[in-house]
Formats: C-alpha cells, sequence, structure tokens
C-alpha cells in the first residue's frame, strides 16, 4: 500500500512537498547519508530495505575473472518495485531478492536518533524526495541518484 502513492496520475504539487522547502540542500543530504548508512548495516545482516519505490538488497551474481572462469559474488543493488515499473513503463533486468532474505522496512525512528533530526522529518524528507523522483519517473526526466 506504500508505494501506491509514488504511482503518480498527475506533477507533483510544490504543497506535497512542504518538508523539502523547509530543509536546506545539506539538511536533505544528512537525512539521506544516515538512511544510506542504515541501509548498509541492513545490508550487513543479509536484510532487505524496502523504501517504498523499491529494495535495497545484496544478490547473488556472478563476476569473470581470468580465463573465462566465473566467481559467484553477492551484489547490493536496488531492485525496483514491479507496480511502478510496470506504471512507468520502465525496463529494468529481472532481479530478484533471494527467498531467505527478510525484508524490512527503514527504521526511521533509528535514522532519526542517528541523524539528530526528528523522526517525522526524516520520514517526511525521504517521502518527499521519493515522491520527486516518481514525478520526475512520471514527466520523463534524466535522473541521477547517487548513493555512496
Amino acid at each position: 500500500a506504500k508505494m501506491q502513492k509514488y504511482l503518480l496520475y498527475n506533477t507533483v504539487e510544490p504543497e506535497e512537498l512542504s518538508t523539502l522547502k523547509e530543509l536546506s540542500t545539506i539538511e536533505i543530504c544528512k537525512v539521506w547519508s544516515g538512511m544510506s548508512r542504515h541501509i548498509y548495516r541492513q545490508l550487513l545482516k543479509k536484510r532487505a530495505v524496502d523504501i517504498g519505490i523499491g529494495s535495497f538488497a545484496v544478490v547473488p551474481a556472478q563476476a569473470s575473472v581470468a580465463e573465462g572462469k566465473v566467481l559467484p559474488v553477492e551484489r547490493p543493488m536496488f531492485i525496483l518495485s514491479k507496480p511502478l515499473k510496470m506504471f512507468y513503463s520502465l525496463e529494468s533486468d529481472e532481479t530478484k531478492i533471494p527467498d531467505e532474505t527478510p525484508v524490512a522496512q527503514p527504521d526511521f525512528e533509528e535514522i532519526a536518533a542517528n541523524t539528530h533530526f526528528r523522526q517525522e522529518i526524516v520520514e517526511q524528507c525521504v517521502q518527499e524526495t521519493l515522491l520527486c523522483f516518481a514525478g520526475a519517473l512520471r514527466d520523463n526526466k534524466e535522473v541521477e541518484f547517487s548513493f555512496r
């Protein structure tokens, strides 16, 4: 149900982004870097994190090494949710989160404690950023979302 809000029929209105308007770019970056650290810690524990538009997970992959030999490795990946891909008719490789991987929502309380922002600010900031992201997908804009 959480993901529904990112399936946009209309353009995102400025009043839907009230928190982002109040925060400085540096503050928004601080929230996301807290989010990033949180996701990283979950991936180390072999958990996936569902952020609404998709999930970060560690998936099995193959690395090519010398003379056509392949090495099984694990790769952190962002996997866009299927309904979102269909809704915006996006193409991407079919990647599945391994069945044994537990999938959790972000722990906003923990992220807030680590970033010294109020929990609702962290949640709103993340949701509004994702709304912007969905808006860009809807309007067919180029999006670059860099995550360390």
